[in-house]
């Protein structure tokens, strides 16, 4: 067994479920990420994966089962749990009137982080994400690509052990996709950072790649690339994709 399979979870799921009015959006949902993986809960709009991250990262109370982040159970302990957590949501989060710094500096302070030593941290990271030339230009200023950056950046200033990130690629185009996977996926490597990706599109799945299959609020499949094609059929993991879903709407075509 690995050091990451024997560790505790960065993230664990177990036996979630949740509702709209009457309208189910998760079903038994148990789901696990590993420390220190990338792993892409891949799914269609409308899959659950914006409600399962809400429950995560408690927009949202889990009305059954139980979430731990590290350990934590985010009901009991929540300071706990979110201290461990950096998100990045789908909508676009920064204020666009202040400068890319100031951004940062604002998000630390709400964590505690003050003076010099937010300053450090908003430089470091700012470098991690190839930003620190942006750092006095107000947000405004910058490309869709370079503000989802500054979010991941503004993610990692109090130092998380998971980052999960809702669809962080909508809307952005094939450049700015793969250098915004190339640097989360550098965090995993360099930070030992464990990663949440949630997205439809199926090209941004790699084969070392740790996978979740979400359809219609359900957790259909789970495990390694091809631990998950060998186990639905075979060939690739498009194909599995399909024959799990039914045929759901093309999830390697970005609809934004």
């Amino acid at each position: 067994m690995s050091a990451a399979e024997d560790a505790v979870p960065a993230l664990d799921v177990i036996g979630v479920s949740h509702a709209y009015g009457g309208h189910p959006a998760l079903r038994d949902v148990s789901l696990r990420v590993r420390q220190g993986r990338f792993t892409a809960l891949l799914g269609p709009n409308g899959a659950g994966k914006t409600t399962l991250l809400s429950l995560v990262t408690r927009l949202f109370d889990a009305r059954s089962g139980r979430i731990e982040v590290l350990g934590h159970p985010v009901a009991r302990e929540p300071g706990a749990a979110l201290r461990q957590l950096g998100v990045v949501f789908q909508a676009r989060t920064l204020d666009l009137d202040l400068t890319v710094l100031d951004n940062l500096l604002y998000h630390a302070a709400l964590h505690g982080i003050a003076g010099g030593d937010a300053r450090t941290r908003a430089a470091a990271v700012l470098a991690e994400v190839d930003l620190s030339a942006r750092a006095k230009d107000r947000a405004r200023t910058l490309s869709g690509g370079q503000m989802r950056r500054v979010e991941i950046a503004r993610a990692l200033l109090h130092r998380p052990r998971l980052l999960v990130l809702d669809e962080p690629t909508v809307g952005l185009d094939v450049a700015a996709r793969s250098a915004i996977l190339a640097q989360t996926r550098a965090l995993v490597r360099t930070h030992g950072v464990a990663v949440l990706w949630a997205t439809h599109l199926l090209d941004e799945v790699e084969p070392d790649d740790d996978v979740l299959v979400l359809h219609q609020g359900a957790v259909l499949a789970r495990g390694r690339v091809a631990e998950v094609v060998a186990a639905n059929g075979g060939g690739t993991l498009r194909a599995a994709f399909a024959r799990l879903t039914g045929g759901a709407a093309d999830p390697t075509r970005d609809a934004a």
